[in-house]
């Protein structure tokens, strides 16, 4: 047996060394396993001078029904490219009681130290749940969470507790309306809702909820003046409620269009409306913000190529998404390219037949209604 000495124990320490492991008393670390974290930003160019913010504000824990850690909430924030966040642990709801003391309060104070580090806005909030109807209500912005009454039990103290947040000053929007359409009134404009929004207690609406897109609650929204908000409402991990190895998967998010990067200017882009439902391909909210934000995004060049075709003169252009954001347009006026499809961050070459002044079309990934797309004019 060939006999070791101390010089081949150090070169085989060394060797180690030189082909990235860490070797500590005795211990060697495979550091080729290890990942190093990484954020992916989304890129969404300023509008009208606002920044777009990628927000979520109803999300869960295992202080109600959620399967994580309040801290892992924030580190899938960081990694995916969100902004802001609000963890909405239901105050009546807490299966997990026999192994988690019960405490409305814990969730936040949990996450903020790793929100600070990670430089993610965390918005104190919670979700005000009752039977459907009149169903389920986002509080964020709130104060203490133990001044609510959190017996669901009576009929009468489901007003008291949307009142209790308004009385905090929170900004409350409707969670999911429609989820139980087995059920009576689950998906109506009813006097209990009708008596919030008079009394300036609710804000805004759930348009998307996880995938599903509600149509109705779209419309209120814009009827309404209602703030148009998108979520998660995720319990589990993301990556297990989102393949978002997949192209043009991503979590569901609210585009929040603020002064700046700052809770105050997130709550007041809110209280005015300014926001953009987003989910995989599709955005949904009023015309004005889905306007501006397409605008910000796509940009048509000055022709830059003429043809000589059977119908007459043929002018080539270049349209740019500068974002990544997804737009799929259909043309219904003007003689040109039928259908664009604008990756993200990516060009196009369009044609149009000389003479025109413009080609409209009808961006179909877009919902500023239920039953209307985003028309745009593609000024030639």
């Amino acid at each position: 047996m060939k006999k070791i000495t101390l010089l081949s124990i150090c070169v085989i320490l060394v060797s180690f060394v030189l082909s990235g492991q860490e070797v500590s008393n005795g211990v060697m670390r495979l550091s080729e396993f290890s990942q190093p974290q990484k954020r992916n930003n989304i890129l969404i160019p300023d509008v009208n001078g606002y920044k777009v913010l990628k927000c979520d504000f109803h999300q869960h824990t295992v202080f109600s029904d959620g399967e994580v850690w309040p801290t892992v909430r924030v580190q899938e924030a960081w990694n995916e490219g969100l902004d802001a966040i609000s963890i909405t642990d239901h105050m009546e709801y807490t299966p997990h009681k026999a192994d988690l003391i019960p405490n409305n309060e814990r969730p936040y104070e949990i996450a903020k130290p790793n929100a600070l580090k990670k430089n993610v806005l965390l918005i104190k909030g919670a979700e005000i749940t009752r039977a459907t109807p009149p169903g389920h209500f986002n509080a964020i912005f709130i104060g203490n969470t133990a001044e609510y009454d959190t017996d669901n039990s009576k009929k009468e103290n489901d007003r008291l507790a949307v009142m209790k947040a308004k009385e905090q000053n929170a900004f409350i929007f409707w969670n999911h309306p429609g989820w139980q359409p087995g059920i009576a009134g689950s998906y109506e404009w009813l006097p209990f809702v009708e008596d919030l929004y008079k009394n300036k207690a609710l804000h805004g609406m759930e348009v998307i909820n996880g995938t599903g897109l509600h149509m109705k609650a779209l419309d209120w929204c814009v009827d309404k003046g209602l703030t148009v908000m998108a979520s998660t409402d995720i319990h589990n991990l993301i990556n297990l409620s989102y393949d978002i190895s997949k192209d043009y998967v991503h979590r569901t998010m609210t585009l929040v269009m603020s002064k700046d990067r700052t809770p105050e200017g997130i709550r007041e882009a809110l209280e005015s409306g300014r926001t953009v439902a987003w989910a995989s391909k599709f955005l949904a909210g009023k015309e004005e913000n889905v306007r501006n934000l397409f605008n910000a995004c796509v940009k048509l060049s000055p022709s830059f190529y003429n043809e000589n075709g059977k119908n007459g003169v043929v002018k080539y252009y270049e349209i740019q998404n500068n974002s990544d954001l997804y737009f799929e347009l259909e043309l219904t006026s003007g003689s040109g390219t039928k259908r664009v499809v604008l990756y993200p961050q990516t060009s196009q070459v369009i044609t149009a037949a000389e003479g025109q002044d413009s080609l409209t079309y009808d961006v179909v990934t877009t919902y500023v209604r239920s039953d209307k797309h985003l028309s745009v004019s593609l000024s030639l």
